[in-house]
């Protein structure tokens, strides 16, 4: 059970920025106070104060608010892959960093797609992701044998060869293959088919 309250606020112009008349005196502001009654996984429960520009006029605008924040942490993945995996930081190309970052980001959501993606829907076709030459692939390399199958297999499948292929550890109690993993699978994916072209 979740407590939320709500309520407008107006925050003023700090007096260290008041010789800047251009800046307003004050600005509004919604407050949103989301508060576990329990917590689900037994420990402590958690609490936020949030804060946003946007009207927060009833609860049901105010719970909107809350329940994207709680998506926050897609954003935290999406840049953790587009750092980690695709390496952005190490852009050094001035001139053409942000279309490569533009690049980058649009390979990012792939990669965080097809993961979610088969977590959340494992029994879907992996040609909802993939072409038939690279699931075909795909398998080939995952199993180290010459021939696919003749249908496709599962999305959740083909994630799981791929994390293979970018190094997972297959432990009992592992989970399924992080985005990092992917990265790593797809892009040794990639090399292959470049090796067979």
């Amino acid at each position: 059970m979740l407590q939320v309250q709500y309520g407008q606020y107006e925050i003023r112009r700090p007096a260290i920025l008041n010789k800047i008349k251009e800046l307003k005196g004050s600005v509004e502001a919604s407050v949103i106070f989301a508060a576990e009654e329990t917590s689900a996984a037994g420990g402590e429960p958690a609490a936020w104060f949030l804060l946003t520009n946007g009207t927060v006029d009833s609860f049901e605008a105010a719970y909107e608010k809350v329940c994207w924040y709680t998506q926050r942490w897609k954003i935290e993945r999406f840049h953790y892959v587009l750092k980690s995996g695709c390496a952005v930081e190490k852009l050094q190309e001035r001139t053409i960093t942000t279309v490569l970052v533009q690049m980058y980001s649009v390979i990012a959501a792939g990669i965080m797609n097809l993961t979610y993606l088969a977590r959340l829907k494992p029994e879907l076709p992996c040609t909802v992701y993939f072409e038939e030459e690279e699931w075909r692939l795909l398998y080939r390399a995952a199993n180290k044998t010459k021939t696919a199958p003749v249908k496709p297999y599962t999305i959740g499948e083909a994630v799981n060869y791929l994390g293979r292929r970018g190094g997972q550890k297959r432990t009992p109690c592992g989970g399924p293959p992080g985005v990092k993993t992917m990265w790593a699978g797809l892009t040794i994916l990639s090399a292959c088919r470049q090796w067979l072209a």
